[in-house]
């Protein structure tokens, strides 16, 4: 086989440069634990569109949370003010107690978050490993013995032990999924974002994403947002659920609370998305 060239491929095979060497990691990349999220007022608009209208939300440590409701009602938008691709034209995120959209040079902010998105996001030029280990490379993180275990580890959690070696284009949409996953973990986060992590799958891989999802749950400390149209996957995975209509949250309670809620707004989601179409009923 004709060897490959590029820097990335020499790192995983041993020929880094000597800052990447060694077991050591960056002081505080270890530590990892759930943070709060505090939303106050948010809104945007984009031009005549007002899509986030006066939200507010609050969002414990550890928590595992999803917001659901129906294509363009603002969920995914929200999103993207959390991890600051958006900014908002009034009101404020803290995280931690912190305001993401302030500037502080005395205090920088003391948490990482990380975010799968809806398309995976991969290089096909890369490997999975090498997919899962770019930042902690690009950053120098940690030595390069220490990101090969870190690799590994992130691999395993997803359930893709032993397929560092694997090429981009040879994964199912569920393994990019994953391997997706396991790049957000390699940064050990306190906070990890899901954008609609069912689009495109089929119900079975659907079903396996969410068991891992779940699984990382009892073993990584972190906060989870999770963003899905997908009302069985949200209710499975949740702590607690939000659900948006026309740019507001109209409802916030547990799974079994948004499933009982007489909301009309609730009550049409949950029967559309489970019965068919609104007005077949029997």
């Amino acid at each position: 086989m004709k060897p490959r060239g590029n820097f990335w491929s020499k790192l995983a095979h041993g020929f880094a440069p000597s800052i990447m060497e060694g077991d050591s990691c960056q002081i505080g990349y270890t530590e990892s634990r759930g943070v709060s999220i505090q939303i106050e007022n948010l809104n945007k608009s984009f031009g005549g569109n007002h899509v986030l209208r006066d939200v507010s939300l609050n969002i414990e440590p550890g928590e595992t949370f999803s917001i659901i409701g129906p294509s363009g009602t603002g969920k995914s938008v929200l999103l993207k003010h959390i991890v600051k691709l958006e900014k908002a034209d009034s009101g404020r995120i803290l995280i931690n107690g912190q305001d993401i959209n302030e500037e502080q040079q005395d205090e920088p902010h003391d948490f990482r978050y990380s975010m799968v998105f809806q398309s995976s996001a991969l290089f096909n030029s890369l490997t999975i490993g090498e997919n899962v280990g770019l930042w902690l490379r690009e950053k120098q993180i940690c030595g390069e013995i220490r990101i090969r275990r870190i690799i590994r580890e992130k691999l395993r959690l997803v359930g893709l032990d032993n397929k560092e070696d694997m090429r981009t284009e040879e994964l199912s949409g569920g393994m990019k999924k994953r391997v997706a996953i396991a790049r957000s973990l390699a940064m050990n986060p306190d906070l990890i974002l899901y954008d609609e992590p069912t689009a495109e799958l089929d119900p079975v891989t659907s079903d396996e994403l969410a068991r891992v999802i779940m699984e990382l749950k009892r073993e990584v400390n972190l906060t989870t947002i999770i963003v899905s149209h997908d009302l069985n996957f949200a209710l499975y995975l949740s702590d607690r659920v939000a659900m948006m209509h026309d740019g507001q949250l109209v409802a916030i309670g547990t799974p079994e609370e948004i499933k009982q809620s007489q909301n009309p707004l609730v009550r049409k989601f949950i029967y559309t998305t489970t019965k068919g179409i609104q007005g077949e009923r029997e």
